[in-house]
């Protein structure tokens, strides 16, 4: 464990020193969009297409829908009844309920994968494809719209993310796998190639994303719910509900750590957008992100005396 954490941290320190040494007079922010593009449009998609076409979809597939979207709405809920019960102004309060939900690809997958083995992939594709990605692409937006401001005449629905290559790339993996239809040698081989891009970019990115700047002292009342919710009360709840289903221990403990991961990057780009408090946001990220230094080997510590021996 503390092996996997070096590894990940050094690639995050890497894309730390990026944004701090500006290389070709290349900043954080462009750099950053290059790397995720190419991860999102290319390499994602075919370590998607690459995992998903070998995975057994059966009833594992229904359990982490089921646990990723109940335990994610469950924390979604409580942060908003606490926003609530503070009083906190909309665009606070959309900013923490959107830094709820974990970031179960771009963290989880490297994590999952150095952690477990390589057959983790396919339980941090599936949590993000199946329950993660639908609610931030639906719920996600629609609460970033109801807190936060929306000056577009002609809003996309919320269910245009379905129109995007990581979720065409799931459509044709199940069709394919669903069908037995195998793949070629030589197709197997480039996709295995174009999947072995996606951890080292994802991390450095992250690195990328990271900003300590947006840490301030007057933000600390606004973290504290997401830390105890996000990094407790979320993984305790998906622990609890795991242990009522019907799976493998290893596949239990994988799904419920996936989901124990820090706040998603991406809520960030939905704050900018809708003006919701993108700073408190950032800080939010940052803080968790550090503090899952520290959560990551205790819940993984957790779980596998409970599902795996």
């Amino acid at each position: 464990m503390n092996s996997t954490l070096l590894q990940m941290s050094v690639l995050m320190a890497c894309g730390i020193g990026w944004k701090i040494l500006k290389p070709a007079n290349l900043g954080a922010e462009q750099t950053r969009l290059i790397l995720t593009s190419v991860v999102y449009y290319l390499f994602l998609p075919a370590m998607v297409l690459e995992v998903l076409w070998n995975s057994d979809l059966g009833m594992h597939s229904v359990n982490f829908m089921l646990m990723g979207a109940s335990s994610i709405l469950v924390a979604m809920f409580c942060t908003w009844a606490i926003g609530k019960c503070l009083k906190l102004e909309n665009k606070r309060l959309g900013a923490i309920i959107l830094a709820t939900v974990p970031n179960v690809t771009y963290l989880g997958l490297p994590f999952l994968e150095q952690t477990f083995g390589y057959w983790a992939r396919s339980v941090a594709i599936q949590v993000d494809l199946f329950s993660a990605a639908p609610i931030v692409f639906t719920l996600g937006i629609m609460v970033a719209r109801h807190y936060g401001e929306d000056a577009t005449e002609n809003a996309k629905s919320v269910l245009s993310f379905l129109n995007a290559p990581p979720f065409w790339a799931a459509a044709i993996a199940i069709i394919l796998n669903l069908n037995g239809i195998s793949a070629p040698v030589w197709f197997a081989a480039a996709l295995q190639k174009l999947s072995g891009a996606v951890v080292p970019l994802m991390l450095i990115s992250l690195g990328l994303a990271l900003n300590w700047r947006a840490v301030t002292r007057k933000n600390i009342p606004y973290v504290l719910p997401v830390i105890i919710i996000k990094m407790c009360l979320l993984p305790l709840f998906a622990m609890t509900l795991a242990s009522y289903l019907t799976m493998d221990g290893q596949y239990k403990a994988a799904a419920v750590l996936d989901l124990a991961m820090p706040s998603m990057v991406v809520g960030v780009v939905f704050c900018d957008r809708y003006k919701l408090d993108s700073a408190l946001y950032a800080m939010t990220v940052t803080v968790t992100t550090a503090l899952s230094l520290f959560t990551l080997p205790f819940w993984h510590h957790l779980l596998v005396n409970e599902f795996m021996q």
